[in-house]
Formats: structure tokens, C-alpha cells, sequence
């Protein structure tokens, strides 16, 4: 009984140090919580707790503090997440629901867990390495120039401006955006390669090298770029914040150095919300924060494609409502990109 009180005691210490950022007493706890036993019994509890290195005195007369260790095990502790609520799940599904490309909802993602969070929010694009076309568009900028503007399935928007040799008929320019969104929709870079040969022949000679080059333009917008990429919202809410740093200067570093975010990211495996606090950060930059990520897919044609978002902050974090809000953001992500 007593190992499950003075986890209780770890609870309220946790729990109150998040929200108030001041050493929390025994007499405090005794008062706010109902454990049942006396402020004395409490702070025998708080020695045991210090004894086995889950939380500390910053100074002489002062309450008591979570160590890393003590807030993984507050963390390990948690049962189940409590679920957003429902107003809050239907404000989720509105702010992200309009979106109307990949570069659109991942914008708004990382907005949107920066707000809810008051966190740095990271999100990391998925790696679409089969990209599926949905729709090409090729546009007459000129006598002799064209704009060629891939669509992908999962919205995500590629272009590429081509200098003609000579100017190109607007009859030939309808008939060859309808031949390639007839035999490009649903297909990957590779499965159209199979079909442009084809596609070519159906032209005149004197027009089929203009008709490869937009081909091979479509072909290479549709091929992946092979380099990972994140984006990043709210930095400002780290300043903000500044007093539960020792140094907010390396933080910042690691955070702008996108490689550091990348690695960590790597790392994941699963679906699983994964959190790392203070110390458990490979990157000593990272020593002094907290990070809570998730796993997001993108369905493709030769399997799902993962990526994933997190949030960056201080030690001191509502761990529950960020890791809940994580978990829930991810699966709408999920969701749109499903779609």
C-alpha cells in the first residue's frame, strides 16, 4: 500500500510542479489532495521518493522537484491517455479538414499542435517514395514556354517551367494533357516510363520532342527527392519559457539544425507515442527538454509510408494533454491523407 502512495505522492508533485513551476510541500499536497494520510506521513513519502532519486530540493527550506527519472516514471505510470474531447476533436477535424494539398495540412499540423501544446511543434513530410499522379496540367506561359504542374494523390504539388524550341499549337497542347492524364492517372513514375514510348508515337515527328520533354518532366516531378524534410512552429512559445532552461541557446541550435529532429525521428519504430525526457535525448542539446512524438502513414500503392510529429518543451510539460494531443493530431493526419 505504501509503494502505491508514494507513487500517489509522485503524482501530486508531478502534477503540481507543472502547473504552478514552484518547489511542491508536503502541507501543499496534503491540502489539494486526498491520499488519506497526514502532512507527516506525506514527507516521509517525499524522502523515500528523494532517496531513490525521483525528485530533489533545489534549495534548503524549499518543496520538492521531479527528476527526469521521476517524471519517466510518472509518464510509465499513466494508464491510458485521456481522449481530446469532443469539441476539441471536432475543432481539429474543421481546422484541418479544408485543407487542400499535402503542403496545406502539413502547414496547418504543425500550427495547430504549437497552439493546443504551447510547445514547438515538428512535423516531418512523409517520404511519398511511390508517388501516385492524379492529375498533370500543362499551361501555355508564352510563345515558347510551358508550366508543367504534377498533382499527386496525396495533394502534394510539384511544377517545372520548360523553354520549347518553338512555340506549340493549342491543339496539340489539349491533346497531349488529356493523353497524359489518360494513361498517368493512378500510376507511379516507374509504371509510366512503361507507357510514354507509346504516347510519343501517337504525336506527329515534328512535335514528339516536345512531347518527351514534358514526359520526361512528369516522370522526374513524380520521383522522389530522397532528402526527408520537417517544418517547425512556435519557437516563440520556448522563449516564453525561458526559466525552465539553464541555457535556452542550444536548444535553439539543435532546432534549427533540422539533422538533429531527423535522427531522433529515425529512431521511432512504431505507432506508439514516444516520449524522452531530459537526459534520455541522445543529443546533449536536448538534455534540458522533453520530446513527445507519434507515427503518421500515408497509404501508397506498394505499402504504407510512415513520417512522423512531435512536440519539443521543457521537463515541466503537461505530459498527459501532450501526449494525447499527439496521438489525436497524428490520427486525423492519418486520416486526410487517406483520403
Amino acid at each position: 500500500m505504501s509503494e502505491n502512495r508514494r507513487l500517489d505522492v509522485l503524482r501530486a508533485i508531478v502534477t503540481e510542479y507543472i502547473h504552478t513551476r514552484e518547489p511542491v510541500a508536503s502541507k501543499a499536497i496534503a491540502q489539494s489532495y486526498d491520499l488519506g494520510v497526514s502532512s507527516a506521513t506525506i514527507r516521509n513519502d517525499m524522502a523515500l521518493l528523494e532517496e531513490a532519486g525521483l525528485i530533489y530540493q533545489p534549495h534548503t527550506s524549499a518543496g520538492r522537484v521531479p527528476t527526469d527519472t521521476g517524471y519517466r516514471v510518472f509518464v510509465d505510470s499513466l494508464a491510458a491517455l485521456k481522449p481530446m474531447s469532443t469539441p476539441e476533436k471536432q475543432a481539429v477535424e474543421t481546422f484541418l479538414g479544408d485543407s487542400v494539398d499535402l503542403d496545406d495540412v502539413v502547414a496547418k499540423t504543425v500550427r495547430l499542435l504549437a497552439q493546443v501544446t504551447q510547445q514547438v511543434a515538428v512535423v516531418e513530410y512523409p517520404n511519398l517514395s511511390r508517388q501516385v499522379l492524379r492529375r498533370v496540367e500543362v499551361l501555355d506561359l508564352g510563345p515558347r514556354r510551358l508550366l508543367v504542374i504534377v498533382i499527386t494523390r496525396h495533394g502534394k504539388v510539384e511544377e517545372r517551367t520548360l523553354d520549347l524550341v518553338r512555340p506549340i499549337a493549342p491543339s496539340t497542347l489539349h491533346a497531349l494533357r488529356e493523353k497524359l492524364n489518360e494513361i498517368g492517372e493512378g500510376r507511379n513514375a516507374e509504371e509510366l516510363l512503361l507507357l510514354l514510348d507509346d504516347l510519343v508515337d501517337c504525336f506527329p515527328h515534328e512535335e514528339r520532342p516536345l512531347v518527351e520533354a514534358v514526359s520526361a518532366a512528369l516522370v522526374d516531378l513524380l520521383r522522389p527527392s530522397g532528402e526527408s524534410k520537417i517544418v517547425i512552429s512556435g519557437i516563440s512559445n520556448l522563449a516564453r519559457g525561458a526559466r525552465d532552461f539553464h541555457d535556452l541557446a542550444p536548444v535553439l541550435d539543435a532546432l534549427e539544425e533540422q539533422v538533429v529532429l531527423l535522427r531522433l525521428f529515425s529512431e521511432l519504430k512504431d505507432d506508439e507515442i514516444h516520449v524522452r525526457i531530459g537526459t534520455e535525448n541522445t543529443h546533449d542539446a536536448l538534455a534540458q527538454t522533453s520530446v513527445i512524438a507519434g507515427t503518421y502513414r500515408a497509404s501508397m500503392p506498394a505499402g504504407d509510408s510512415f513520417a512522423h510529429l512531435g512536440v519539443v518543451g521543457p521537463t515541466r510539460m503537461d505530459y498527459v494533454r501532450t501526449m494525447s494531443t499527439v496521438r489525436a493530431v497524428a490520427t486525423y493526419l492519418s486520416r486526410f491523407l487517406d483520403r
